[in-house]
Formats: structure tokens, C-alpha cells, sequence
């Protein structure tokens, strides 16, 4: 072990003596506490370090110590459901130990080292290794099974750095801790149950597949108009109370993904306190049992130490890379990269770098690119298939969508859902604005969709292109009143209206409409643009818009979203057939007079 001596403190930035022996990004331990930093610069026998705890007290000549790897994360059984923060300290077990209030220097083993987990080895490779077959530990080859929570069963599988060789024994069914042997390589080369992995270097998989599976999350605005793929990324840029957090607890809550890591990075305290009181009592979906038991949470807020927010993206990026490996879709939650890209700047002030736009340092691309192409769906190692999606929240000062996170962040996702203030106080949930959003997978999940419903692809660019006539007809009307447009045109403002009404804006808060099925989705906005033709169809013959108006179908299609229950669509062709029926009705009435 390397020790050295605190020279220089500036903040969190520690500058250290006889370091020559160190590595760029070892993990270190400064003063008599032993709190936990990082190499972030070499230069000749001295470290710059960045310490991710408080190290209020810290007096030059304190001792420096290297531990000669990178900073790492544990991965294992025991993961889902803890509570950690950006250094993957489990801040439960250290509240017990030191309450609320926790002293720099604290230590908590990220994984339980007492619990015992019962391992099932695969029946394939028992087989063989009993019959004398020379199996070779490749990296990704499953060794067996741990059912980590009711919801979620965890794979044992060679670490992906393996370096190979031949399996010399395999654990029997029992029960083991993670520091235990589940196989062993060679002469004394053991694999346990878990391992460690540097946060900062992504994990290799075996193939890149397309992003052509839509991560379905049962908001409408986002699954039918700019949808995200499984594997994608996604960016959700909004001011102070738009509502970013809110859409990504509905997504976490009912997206069809595995598993979820929500990295609270540098938000208020009550608004973790609030994920953290709210995730244990939300039921899954899908399974009836806690949302907790497939969701990890990565608590780093905006009072504690400013390096920790830095490194969290990292450590909740390396926890979803872990499962992706096993063969499942994570969905990563980051809340938000504003306050990590603050981070950031700070860092870099206190190292003296030259500042580039508004302050942020002149690698904030490279760091943000960094972490989102560490999205994707795969083949794993193991052979299965697994995607990692980040939804990234960015809290632009003002909500001004120019200043510098934002714009970088553009360049390196493909899905943006821009937050609108005015919808946002109008209280139209979520406050997506349709026209200043966009994703460029719509045209990789149109054939997934197509199978949902073949109509998915033109009903959605209808009602898009609908949606920006309304928006210019919606300035004639400021200038010169409603009264003065035509009814083909007033016919327009309506629909769209619907189309806000009955199928953008969602309640959350409503049994029914807090989430939507992918068929129903279709279904809603077909029913819309149909009636939208029909209107048009009447308007040409004749018939005055109050007609119309007056059959009571605008109002009915405007309540369908909470009417119609997902698991009866039975209730949408009844609809259907009341609209159509009305609607010839009236069409008859009008070509009989155009005909006499």
C-alpha cells in the first residue's frame, strides 16, 4: 500500500506528496478517518484527489493511503432494495449505526456479509462437470441461480474479466454468503458469489442489437408520440416545478422494465425523502409485491459532499450494467445531471481548470457522452438479451433550454421530452410539450407497434400535424377572435382540444387512467382522427359545426381515457359504433338536401 502525506486542501480537491507509485483514479483513504477519495490527476510524486465525504478538520500531514484499484462497485445478491449513496455506502446500515446525522469516515459493507442466499447450480453445467467434461470458466457462463426478492431472481455468472481456465468445482445447493466460492478456477482460483467492478469502466457484451423495442411506460404522449426504446436514451429537461420528477416515478412505476435504479443526484433533501417513503409502498404492476423489490435507490442530495454527486451516474450506471448482464431490461432513472454537471464545476474550479461555457468545465460533452453511451440493448455475455435505458432529468436555471447541460446533452440522446411551464400550471399531466419534443425511434419501433395496431404509424403523424395547424390557428384566433374562422377550421381547434384532453393529459390519480395499455393508446387516437374526418366529411355537406357539437360525441371521446377500463376494450368499439352511427345519420341528412 502507497502512503503519502496531505500537502495542499482546497474543499473536497486534496493535493498529496509521495504519491509517485499511484494510479490515475485509485482509490484512496485520507487522514485519521480514512475517508474515501479518488485520483483524479498525477503530477510527478504528487495525487489530486477528490474526497467524497466531508472532510471538515482535515489537516495538511495527514496520511494519504492507496489501495491500488480503481473505485469499484459490489456486485452481488443483495443489491435490490438497498439504499445507497454515490459511493455505494448503504445509508440504512449507517443510520443505524450513527443516526441521522453521518460522521465522515463511516463505513457500511454494500452488500450483507452475514446474510446467507440459497444458490441453485445450473443442472447443465453440474452435469458435465460430474460426467468429467473440461468446462472452460468463460467470462458470462452462468453458474447458477440466487432468488434475490419474490421478483426477481438473480443470476451467478464467471465476472467478465475472468481470465478463463478450466472449472475445477462448482458449489451444491445450499445456502452461502456473497464472499463464498461459488466455483473455483485452476489451481486455488475461486469466483464468488460477488464481485467487485471499477464504476468508471463500462462492462463488455458479447453483441450491440437495435433499439427496436419500445420501452412501453403507459404514458401516451411518450408511448405513442415520441417513444422510447428499450435501450434508449432519453432526456427530460423542465424548470422548477414542471413536473420531471413526477413523469419519473409514473415511468419507474410502470414501465416494462426489469429492474430500476433511481439515482436521486443532488436534488432537494424532501424531494428523496419523498421517493424514499413513497417507493416501498407502491405495489408492482406486475407482480402485486413491492415496487422495491426490483428497484435499487441512490440517495445523493444536495447537502451531502459535492464529489459523492459527481461519481453516483456512475455507480447506478455500473449497478444496471450488472442485471443487463443476467439478461434483463433496466431502466435508469437520473435525477438530475443539472446538479451532477454542477458538481462538475465545482471540481474543476477548485483543480484551477480553465473554465469553458457558463463555468462548466471543457470536457462536460466527453463526461456526458460518457455516461449515456453506456445505454443499450445487447447480447450479454451469457447469451441473453438485455438493455440499459436512461432517462436523464435536467433542470436548466429559468428553464431556459440553451444554456450549456442541455444543449450537450441533446447531441448525445435521441429522445427529448421537453417539460412546458404553461402546461405545467395549466395542470395538464405530464407537461410534455408536443412541440417542442422529439424521438428519433419512432421509425425503429414503427414495425413493433404496427403489430399492436397497423394504423399506429398514420393516425400518430395525423394528429402531430393537426396538433401545428391548431397552433397556428390558435395565433389568428388571439388576433382576431374565434368567431371569424370557418368551421372546417374551427373543426380543427376542437379536435385538438380532444386530442390535449382526452388523450395527452393523464391522471394520475385515476385507477383507470393512471396508466394505459398500448392497444388502448391506438385505439383513443384512431377513434379521434376518425371522428375528425367524419367532421370534415359533414362540414363540406352542409351541416353547421353546432350540429355536430350537439350529438354529445366530442364529450364521450373526451372521457374514454377513464371510462374504458384496459382490461375491457369492449368499450371502445361500443363507442365506435354509437360515433359511426350518429355520424352517417347526419352525413345522410345533408347529402339528401345537397341531392334535392
Amino acid at each position: 500500500m502507497i502512503e503519502g502525506r496531505v500537502k495542499r486542501i482546497s474543499g473536497p480537491i486534496i493535493r498529496a506528496g509521495g504519491m509517485g507509485g499511484a494510479g490515475l483514479f485509485d482509490l484512496v483513504e485520507v487522514g485519521e478517518k480514512r475517508i474515501t477519495g479518488e485520483i483524479v490527476r498525477l503530477e510527478r510524486d504528487e495525487a489530486v484527489i477528490q474526497v467524497y465525504e466531508d472532510d471538515t478538520g482535515m489537516k495538511i500531514g495527514a496520511p494519504v493511503f492507496s489501495r491500488g484499484r480503481p473505485l469499484s462497485a459490489l456486485l452481488g445478491p443483495g443489491l435490490m432494495g438497498a439504499i445507497y449513496d454515490g459511493i455505494q455506502r448503504p445509508l440504512q446500515v449507517l443510520y443505524e449505526k450513527s443516526g441521522a446525522f453521518m460522521d465522515s469516515g463511516e463505513r457500511g459493507d454494500p452488500l450483507d456479509l452475514s446474510r446467507k442466499w440459497h444458490f441453485v447450480p445450473d443442472a447443465g453445467l453440474a452435469a458435465r462437470i460430474a460426467a468429467g467434461e473440461k468446462v472452460e470458466a468463460a467470462p458470462g457462463l452462468v453458474l447458477g441461480t440466487v432468488k434475490e426478492t419474490g421478483s426477481l431472481t438473480c443470476k451467478i455468472m464467471v465476472p467478465p474479466d475472468s481470465k478463463g481456465g478450466p472449472v475445477a468445482f462448482l458449489a451444491a445447493e445450499g445456502d452461502y454468503g456473497v464472499l463464498e466460492a461459488a466455483a473455483g478456477t485452476g489451481p486455488g482460483g475461486e469466483i464468488p458469489f460477488a464481485q467487485w467492478w471499477p464504476v468508471r469502466l463500462p462492462r463488455p457484451s458479447a453483441e450491440r442489437l437495435s433499439p427496436d423495442q419500445p420501452l412501453v411506460t403507459g404514458e401516451r404522449v411518450i408511448d405513442v408520440f415520441f417513444p422510447l426504446s428499450k435501450g434508449g436514451t432519453a432526456a427530460i429537461p423542465g424548470g422548477f416545478g414542471t413536473g420531471k420528477t413526477m413523469t419519473q416515478h409514473a415511468i419507474a412505476k410502470w414501465c416494462d422494465a426489469d429492474v430500476i435504479i433511481y439515482i436521486g443526484c443532488g436534488e432537494r433533501g424532501n424531494e428523496m425523502t419523498d421517493v424514499l417513503a413513497e417507493f416501498p409502498q407502491l405495489r408492482d404492476p406486475r407482480s402485486g409485491r413491492s415496487l422495491m423489490e426490483r428497484t435499487v435507490l441512490i440517495a445523493n442530495t444536495s447537502n451531502m459532499p459535492v464529489a459523492a454527486r459527481e461519481v453516483s451516474i456512475y455507480t447506478g450506471v455500473t449497478l444496471a450494467e450488472y442485471y443487463r448482464d443476467m439478461g434483463f431490461h433496466v431502466a435508469i432513472m437520473a435525477d438530475s445531471t443539472s446538479r451532477w454537471a454542477e458538481a462538475l464545476r465545482e471540481l474543476s474550479g477548485r483543480m484551477e481548470e480553465m473554465p469553458a461555457e457558463e463555468g462548466f468545465p471543457a470536457y462536460l460533452p466527453t463526461r456526458l457522452a460518457e455516461f449515456y453511451e453506456r445505454a443499450g440493448r445487447v447480447r450479454a455475455l451469457c447469451g441473453e438479451e438485455g438493455s440499459v435505458s436512461i432517462i436523464g432529468a435536467v433542470s436548466p436555471p429559468g428553464g431556459d433550454f440553451s444554456e450549456p447541460v442541455t444543449q450537450h446533452t441533446k447531441r448525445f440522446i435521441r429522445c427529448f421530452w421537453a417539460l412546458d411551464r404553461d402546461l405545467a400550471n395549466a395542470r395538464h399531466y405530464p407537461a410534455i410539450s408536443w412541440t417542442d419534443s422529439y424521438s428519433e425511434y419512432a421509425g425503429e419501433v414503427k414495425s413493433w407497434w404496427e403489430r399492436v395496431n397497423p394504423r399506429w404509424a398514420i393516425v400518430r403523424q395525423q394528429s402531430l400535424d393537426l396538433l401545428k395547424r391548431e397552433q397556428r390557428l390558435a395565433e389568428i384566433v388571439r388576433l382576431i377572435g374565434p368567431d371569424a374562422l370557418p368551421d372546417d377550421q374551427k373543426v380543427v381547434l376542437m379536435i385538438a382540444e380532444i386530442i390535449k384532453d382526452g388523450f395527452l393529459q393523464q391522471n394520475s390519480f385515476d385507477e383507470v387512467d393512471m396508466y394505459c395499455v398500448p392497444a388502448k393508446q391506438v385505439r383513443l387516437l384512431e377513434l379521434i382522427m376518425e371522428f375528425h374526418e367524419r367532421c370534415q366529411t359533414c362540414i363540406k355537406l352542409g351541416a353547421p359545426l353546432t350540429k355536430i357539437t350537439g350529438l354529445g360525441l366530442r364529450e364521450g371521446l373526451s372521457r374514454l381515457k377513464s371510462t374504458v377500463r384496459n382490461d375491457t376494450p369492449g368499450g371502445l368499439d361500443a363507442f365506435e359504433a354509437r360515433m359511426r352511427s350518429a355520424m352517417e345519420e347526419l352525413e345522410r341528412s345533408y347529402r339528401t338536401r345537397e341531392v334535392l
